[in-house]
């Protein structure tokens, strides 16, 4: 499975920005899919998770509100909207798929998933 995150960038604090993720497909029909963030010195942690009809999405408390995750069936992407951006933000984000096919976790962990993009990083300027 290739995954091909892209996006990020440098931006100021209270600014909008969309990371994108490509994948197949067939990855993008059948498997679930998160995005995660891992900050300088950090734990990599999940931010948002869509499944693989796009019905249910679930968020981490740090960023429900703000970051929106959807799918784009024609670009078989899966897009992280980030908006009123701050600097405890800035991180290196990541986007993978679960490992299982047709299942769909709400709270997954990095364990869960078999398959990761290369990282996009966001850095968030006070």
């Amino acid at each position: 499975v290739q995954l091909q995150a892209s996006g990020g960038g440098l931006v100021q604090a209270g600014d909008s920005l969309r990371l994108s993720c490509a994948t197949s497909r067939e990855t993008f029909s059948k498997y679930s899919m998160s995005w995660f963030r891992q900050g300088p010195g950090k734990e990599r942690d999940v931010l948002a998770s869509i499944s693989w009809t796009g019905r249910r999405t679930s968020y981490a408390d740090s960023v429900k509100g703000r970051f929106t995750i959807s799918r784009d069936n024609a670009r078989t992407t899966v897009n992280l909207e980030m908006n009123s951006l701050e600097p405890e933000d800035t991180a290196v984000y990541y986007c993978a798929v679960l490992t299982a096919p047709y299942v769909y976790l709400g709270a997954p962990t990095p364990n869960d998933f078999g398959s990761w993009g290369q990282g996009t990083l966001v850095t968030v300027s006070s």
